[in-house]
């Protein structure tokens, strides 16, 4: 008898173990819909198996893990990535988006996960230029509504022509229909000296003209997401897994 009762005893205080760690495992846990635009790369993309990656996605795994995140992606068209984020279709986005004054007005952001400078894109056969404004009277492509594509509005007697995907912007140079492409220096990186197909047409000249910081874009207002992010941003950086992506995926 003291055995049986032994023996429910310990079943009874393994069921209340169980009960009690359910929730904070739960919570642990938490599930996420994160929107990323994976036409960016090396930052995202689709890779030959359909699967999004890039710079961003691992990073972005990376803090799940640290902050106690289950992350689900949701690839998205740039256009339409922050409605989306406010009509709650998911929780947060992840896509090479700067952190400025008008977006924070309409949206949260957490900490800066990395900082990242615009650069100009041009045809080998261009010798002259190495700043927009060497391209007056010409055509500069970039992906809408980029910061690329806010620096070449700022520069009088150039033309914008704003792309849907990068990629389109790159494949118009190739085909002579633009002068130049404005981007952020991994993806310039990526289409001129990556792309087998590319690097031996374009290059990329002067300087970055631009100092911005990417972060993870949240709805106003959500500060217990916004601290989770943060919670797994300072981790990684704290063990430098942020300097092996860098090594990874953007040199």
């Amino acid at each position: 008898m003291k055995v049986l009762r032994r023996a429910l005893t310990l079943i009874a205080l393994a069921a209340l173990t169980i009960a009690t760690a359910a929730p904070l495992h739960a919570a642990a846990a938490r599930s996420i819909t994160v929107a990323t635009d994976a036409t960016w790369p090396p930052m995202e993309m689709v890779d030959a198996s359909k699967k999004v990656v890039g710079f961003d996605i691992d990073f972005m795994n990376a803090i799940a893990k640290e902050a106690g995140l289950a992350v689900q992606y949701k690839n998205t068209a740039w256009d339409g990535i922050f409605a989306g984020l406010g009509g709650g279709r998911y929780d947060a986005i992840i896509s090479s988006v700067t952190i400025t004054p008008e977006r924070q007005k309409q949206f949260d952001f957490s900490d800066p996960y990395i900082n990242i400078g615009q650069i100009l894109v041009v045809p080998k056969t261009d010798v002259k230029s190495s700043k927009i404004a060497d391209l007056k009277g010409k055509k500069v492509g970039a992906q809408i509504g980029t910061t690329g594509a806010f620096e070449i509005k700022k520069v009088q007697g150039v033309e914008l022509k704003n792309y849907d995907e990068i990629g389109l912007a790159f494949e118009d140079m190739a085909a002579g229909r633009i002068a130049g492409v404005v981007c952020d220096e991994p993806t310039a990186a990526h289409y001129a000296l990556q792309k087998a197909e590319y690097k031996a047409k374009f290059k990329i000249v002067g300087k970055p003209f631009t100092q911005e910081a990417y972060g993870i874009v949240v709805k106003k207002g959500n500060k217990a997401l916004v601290d989770q992010l943060n919670k797994g941003i300072k981790a990684v950086k704290a063990k430098k897994v942020d300097e092996q992506l860098r090594k990874k995926w953007l040199r």
